[in-house]
């Protein structure tokens, strides 16, 4: 769904209608990205520079291999980041949630995609624009600086998920991880939101859809956690700890 006020570019899913409100000041996420660091005037900036982005379920956020023209800012939702294998695969490489920024590599093309798993908000920034604005503000640089460690985090945590655990450790890490994850957000740390089907699951673990839905309900029967609409509701964290401490 696009954005109704304003001018909008149909094709690229973007709205060039300045937000005038819930801007940066009264942003969900701001405490939590990279903007946290920035004064109010600065926000002020910040805002003017700024896109609103609004997608429904399934619609790409940029493509694999297009011009990284743009920075994007999630506030809510969440998207899947796959990238397409010379072979034809499909892999997923990981999920965006509320707070994380998108597009901040260097290259000049988007190594991954970003599809919407359900209704998503974002805020989009020129890159050039972007790039002018942290060149000016040394504490905004910092800032990324610490947000490319957490990522690289990120990053080492899924290469020690992938590595040589079983199935039910595989699952309750990666519980454990979106627990952490949502909570940054101000999100519940009792019940996980699920917004990516077993399938997404399944890639990013790689594992079968089969073995997924099997350690779920396995993880359920042993009351470590109970499936919910929508999610899983952690009753035993610290078997989920254990199992991922394996």
């Amino acid at each position: 769904m696009l954005v109704d006020t304003g001018l909008c570019d149909r094709a690229a899913h973007v709205c060039h209608h300045r937000r005038s409100e819930n801007g940066c000041v009264d942003c969900k996420v701001r405490l939590i990205s990279v903007c946290s660091v920035l004064a109010l005037p600065e926000l002020e900036q910040l805002e003017a520079l700024s896109q609103h982005l609004s997608l429904d379920k399934g619609q790409a956020l940029f493509g694999q291999g297009e011009t990284a023209s743009s920075v994007f800012n999630v506030i809510e939702g969440a998207l899947r980041l796959t990238r397409l294998l010379p072979d034809g695969r499909r892999q997923v490489m990981g999920f965006a949630l509320p707070g994380d920024f998108l597009g901040l590599a260097l290259q000049e093309r988007y190594s991954v995609s970003a599809e919407a798993l359900g209704p998503v908000k974002t805020c989009r920034f020129a890159r050039h624009d972007f790039a002018a604005m942290v060149e000016a503000k040394p504490h905004l640089l910092r800032s990324l600086h610490e947000r490319a460690g957490y990522e690289l985090s990120l990053a080492q945590d899924q290469m020690l998920l992938l590595g040589r655990r079983t199935a039910e450790e595989k699952v309750a890490a990666f519980l454990l991880s979106l627990r952490d994850r949502f909570a940054r957000a101000g999100h519940s740390s009792i019940t996980v939101e699920l917004p990516m089907g077993r399938q997404d699951m399944a890639d990013y673990l790689g594992l079968t859809m089969e073995t997924v839905s099997r350690m779920l309900t396995r993880l359920d029967r042993a009351h470590a956690i109970l499936l919910v609409p929508g999610g899983a509701r952690l009753l035993d964290p610290a078997k989920l700890e254990r199992l991922a401490a394996s």
